[in-house]
């Protein structure tokens, strides 16, 4: 039996991330425990992960010191942050971590990290190479009124939909402004909004590119979508990953306009809130981990065109004693 332990990284609300490993580790016949960290004992997903282990703040100095005891005392063999202000740490961490442990961390370069958690650095990286994006007002527009209703407007180093608004007019645009620190200023694109999950190994060969369509979002999550294996948009994607040289899995947002070209907006170096939407139907990003760790052929699954999956908010009891 092969064995492989992971620790998922402010692991949160991703009770269906964690049961994802956990039925990948059972059904791959894989010992080992899947270790949840947070900073908060009443996190969720920590009572779903065969041992719980709490961490200070990302901004703590004992932070890394801290994620390496983890590491060392539990034997993890890989390990998988899940927030977007947890990245940049472990990308210029990431030499640090592996060589004072036996495990492997799954984030993309400090380079990458730093382009995908930078609205303006995402922009230009996507204009440089002549893909497709909402025209990015510049400062010198602003000052002009070089612009034409509706804008979007969302912070620089944004995470969550936090601070994005449609701007409607001219008065929204001042105030939001005014609003939110360092803002991006974009053009309102049109057309089906899709988020896709690609998952690339860790010589940086993509695996797989699964679109869905977001047919309803709440606070920037998805709550109910679609697969939707578009060959333009899975062309388009597996066309940037390449020059773009991301590690592990990707999540990217954008439209498909009715031009039928591809606007992107963002890209998240880490497993996006729906994910687990995209591994039941059949891109199981866990499995092919285990596989990769454990040195097994990796079998990338047939993916379920058009299944349409339906989130929903669960609850659990903590006892205050509970161990």
């Amino acid at each position: 039996m092969e064995h492989c332990n992971v620790l998922i990284t402010s692991c949160g609300r991703r009770v269906e991330l964690v049961k994802a490993f956990m039925q990948a580790k059972q059904e791959l016949n894989i010992s080992g425990i899947v270790v949840g960290a947070d900073m908060s004992k009443y996190a969720p997903a920590l009572y779903f992960c065969d041992k719980v282990e709490l961490v200070p703040r990302l901004n703590d100095s004992s932070y890394l010191d801290r994620l390496i005891e983890i590491i060392n005392f539990n034997n993890i063999n890989l390990v998988v942050p899940t927030i977007d202000t947890e990245l940049q740490l472990l990308a210029d961490n990431k030499d640090l971590i592996e060589s004072a442990t036996s495990a492997k961390v799954m984030i993309s370069s400090s380079e990458v990290v730093r382009i995908c958690n930078n609205k303006f650095l995402t922009a230009q990286f996507f204009k440089d190479n002549a893909f497709a994006i909402p025209y990015t007002l510049t400062q010198e527009d602003i000052d002009n009124k070089n612009y034409n209703f509706p804008l979007f407007i969302k912070p620089l180093n944004g995470s969550s939909s936090i601070n994005a608004f449609k701007v409607n007019n001219q008065k929204e645009l001042d105030f939001f402004i005014d609003y939110i620190d360092q803002p991006i200023v974009q053009e309102m694109v049109s057309g089906e909004e899709y988020t896709i999950d690609a998952f690339i190994d860790f010589k940086g060969n993509i695996l797989s590119v699964v679109p869905r369509i977001r047919i309803a979002t709440r606070g920037g999550e998805v709550l109910k979508g679609q697969i939707n294996l578009n060959k333009t948009i899975i062309s388009d994607v597996t066309k940037m990953l390449k020059i773009l040289k991301p590690i592990g899995h990707i999540t990217i947002q954008g439209f498909l306009g009715n031009d039928n070209i591809f606007r992107y907006i963002e890209i998240n170096p880490r497993f996006g809130g729906g994910a687990p939407m995209s591994i039941s139907a059949g891109a199981n990003t866990p499995k092919y981990l285990y596989q990769l760790l454990t040195n097994q052929k990796v079998e990338v699954g047939k993916i379920k065109d058009k299944a349409i999956f339906a989130r929903f908010d669960n609850s659990i009891m903590i006892e205050e004693n509970n161990d």
